[in-house]
């Protein structure tokens, strides 16, 4: 199932979206201070390439992580996840969207707090 819905992610729109990720990873990579940030743009485009059979763990995030964070959440955290939890609403409108919405409510919480959590 996690090929079948990978492959079907992909071509309606984690490609655009991963490339969106990307875009926006590099621009944060231009100045020193946004490298973090241009980090959290990698994985979350890495994510948006194949959600399904990915897991997010929460590994702690440290004082440092947690500025980051509020900061994140500030400026891009929220808008980001309300994307996704809008999209999450209009896949779980059908049967056949529900996988589609788990994905995007994972996506979210990514999405709201990228800083200490890993992809596996």
């Amino acid at each position: 199932m996690s090929l079948l819905g990978n492959i079907i992610w992909f071509i309606f729109g984690g490609f655009f979206e991963a490339v969106a990720w990307w875009f926006a990873g590099i621009l944060w990579y231009i100045s020193i201070i946004g490298i973090p940030v241009g980090r959290q743009c990698f994985k979350m485009a890495k994510l948006q390439l194949a959600p399904f059979g990915k897991q997010v763990v929460d590994r702690g995030t440290k004082p440092l992580g947690m500025i980051a964070n509020i900061i994140w959440l500030v400026f891009f955290g929220w808008e980001l996840a309300l994307m996704n939890l809008i999209s999450a609403l209009i896949f779980a409108i059908t049967i056949v969207g529900l996988p589609f919405a788990k994905q995007n409510l994972k996506l979210a919480a990514v999405a709201f707090m990228p800083f200490g959590k890993d992809i596996r």
